[in-house]
Parts: C-alpha cells; sequence; structure tokens
C-alpha cells in the first residue's frame, strides 16, 4: 500500500482537531486533509469552513466510503473506535486511532485482527513517542547515560476540574461506558505507553483503584506495579482529586537518573554523579504532527516507520486493564 498523497478524513472533528491534530495533516509533505464529519452538521460544516477541508458529513459512513479519502482518523471518544476502525479497515482504508486505542484489550485485538485481516496498517495516537523530547530521553537510555535500569516512577496528580463536579453534565472523559474508566483511562495511558517506548514492554501489572472525591463513578484515584519484560520495575500514583497539580517520571539506573514530565514541558534533567544535565524542547504547535509526518512517510513507500502501531496501542490498554479490574 503505498501513496503519493495521503488524502485523510477525519470521524469526530472535536476539540483534539482544531490545533493538537487536524491542521498537522494539511502542513505534512504528501499529506491532505480531504474530508471531516460530526454528528451536527452545522458543526461539521463549521469546521470544514474555517480549517478549508473540501468535504464535511455529518455521516461516518459516507466519509469512509468516499472515494477521494484514502486514510481515516477516527477523533471520536474510545467507546466508538472499534466500530469505525473495523469499518475503515473493511473499505480498505489505513486507521489512525485516537487514544486510549479502545475501551479494552478485547476490542483492540478485534481492531488489530480486521486490519490485519484487511491488510490495512493501523496507527495508535501516542504521539509522545515521535516528539523530540521523549525521542531524547530514549536515546540517552540506549547510550546508558544511566547505566542499566532498574525501576521507573510517576506521581501525578491534579486538582478535580470544575466540570467533574455537576453529576447531571459529567464530560465523557469519566464515563466508563464512553472511555473505558475514568481519567486515569485518558491521562495515565499517555505515561504507560510512554514508559513502554521508552523500556519496552509491560509483562505482569496489578494495582488498586478507588473513588475517593465522589464526583462521578469511576475511578479517581490509582495505584499501580508493573515489571517489564527487561526486568525493570515500575510504580505509578495517579490522584485526580489532589490540591495541587504535579506530574513527575523518574527512570533510575546503576549510574544516574533521568527525570521527567509526560504533560509539562519542563527540561529533561539528567542526574550523574558528575553533575546534571538539562534539556529544554519548545512545543511543537500541533502536537500530532511529527507522529502523522511518520504515519505519512510509511504510507509514501519510505522507510521510516510510525512508532506507535495498533500492537503497541493495544499493550497500553492491556496494562490498563490489568492495573484498574
Amino acid at each position: 500500500m503505498k501513496f503519493e498523497k495521503v488524502r485523510w478524513g477525519i470521524i469526530g472533528c472535536g476539540d483534539v482537531t482544531e490545533v493538537k491534530s487536524g491542521p498537522a495533516f494539511q502542513k505534512i509533505s504528501h499529506s491532505e486533509l480531504v474530508a471531516v464529519m460530526r454528528r451536527t452538521s452545522k458543526l461539521a460544516k463549521d469546521y470544514a469552513e474555517r480549517h478549508h477541508v473540501p468535504k464535511w458529513y455529518d455521516d461516518a459512513d459516507a466519509l469512509i466510503n468516499d472515494p477521494d479519502v484514502d486514510a481515516v482518523y477516527v477523533a471520536t471518544p474510545p467507546s466508538s473506535h472499534k466500530e469505525y476502525a473495523i469499518k475503515a479497515a473493511k473499505a480498505g482504508k489505513p486507521v489512525y486511532v485516537e487514544k486510549p486505542m479502545a475501551l479494552n484489550f478485547a476490542e483492540c485485538n478485534e481492531m488489530i485482527a480486521a486490519c490485519k485481516m484487511a491488510g490495512v496498517p493501523l496507527y495508535v495516537a501516542y504521539y509522545r513517542r515521535a516528539l523530540p523530547r521523549f525521542v531524547k530521553i530514549k536515546e540517552l537510555l540506549e547510550t546508558k547515560a544511566i547505566g542499566d535500569v532498574r525501576f521507573v516512577s510517576t506521581t501525578q496528580y491534579q486538582t478535580a476540574s470544575e466540570n467533574v463536579k455537576d453529576s447531571q453534565a459529567l464530560p465523557w472523559r469519566v464515563q466508563p461506558e464512553l472511555s473505558g474508566g475514568g481519567l486515569f483511562f485518558d491521562l495515565a495511558s499517555h505515561t504507560l505507553d510512554l514508559l513502554d517506548f521508552l523500556l519496552g514492554p509491560i509483562k505482569e501489572a496489578q494495582g488498586f483503584t478507588s473513588n475517593q472525591a465522589g464526583y462521578y463513578h469511576a475511578e479517581d484515584i490509582v495505584t499501580g506495579t508493573y515489571r517489564f519484560e527487561s526486568g525493570v520495575h515500575g510504580v505509578g500514583n495517579w490522584c485526580f482529586s489532589a490540591f495541587e497539580d504535579v506530574d513527575v517520571n523518574e527512570i533510575v539506573g546503576s549510574e544516574g537518573k533521568i527525570t521527567f514530565s509526560t504533560f509539562g514541558n519542563e527540561p529533561i534533567v539528567l542526574t550523574t554523579a558528575s553533575g546534571t544535565e538539562q534539556w529544554s524542547f519548545e512545543p511543537p504547535m500541533h502536537v500530532h504532527q511529527y507522529l502523522v509526518e511518520t504515519i505519512v512517510a510509511e504510507l509514501s513507500g519510505e522507510s521510516k516507520e510510525c512508532p506507535s502501531t495498533g500492537v503497541s496501542g493495544a499493550r497500553t490498554n492491556w496494562v490498563m486493564g490489568e492495573i484498574a479490574y
């Protein structure tokens, strides 16, 4: 499967597509955004007009079956990822799906099987795998800047936002039937997938979940422990009803440690017996762009491969399921 230019269609042109992803499809060489879909016609039309997209739909099947659409980006909540990914695959079109990949590991496997049967690639929007700041961390690990990795710790907590305190109008991210769980599934998935990228697959995981604040029924605090195939150990604490916002990951090795955040833009800090070094990176305007560039390069027949696939995305769903259920 090789394209001279990849013509994209987006299913679900909501907030994430306004700046983070949508414009990137227009700015990348050999890539073009040709169609968008949203169930509300007025909103789909508005998005298309503002972003100069030639076609808009209020029906996903119409977009998927449009002969001018080569590849489909599914940017809806996780509850519909499986449905649209499988439909796109059956239409013979490569699929790029938002994270988390699906509601659970079983759905991920159905998506992988459908794409394999159709002979189309499946990519997942864990865009941090392609961002320069995290590629730098991988380089530090591969060059043994901290020696042999021993363990990784994650501490991520934040205040409860006002929009989760209204039980009559809860955001989809804390409705398990739409998201797979609470904010752990939406936010911690980024960190867990990033650790998979940096340290390899996790082979064992377990954890505890609770709801402490009572704003909604999904979990709002999670503690997880895991062991990687490499033998590295890991522990993570996530709380979504604390008094301040903290985001710290620390990879500790036999000769040093690397400290960094998942969501912030603080410098990466390398600490060894020789002292400390820091690296700062300017955040890109469209955070998906680096990853989408790898997808377009792969679909255009270049040797570059996308680092975030259905297989790697499914591993993250598996880990979250082992920790939370």
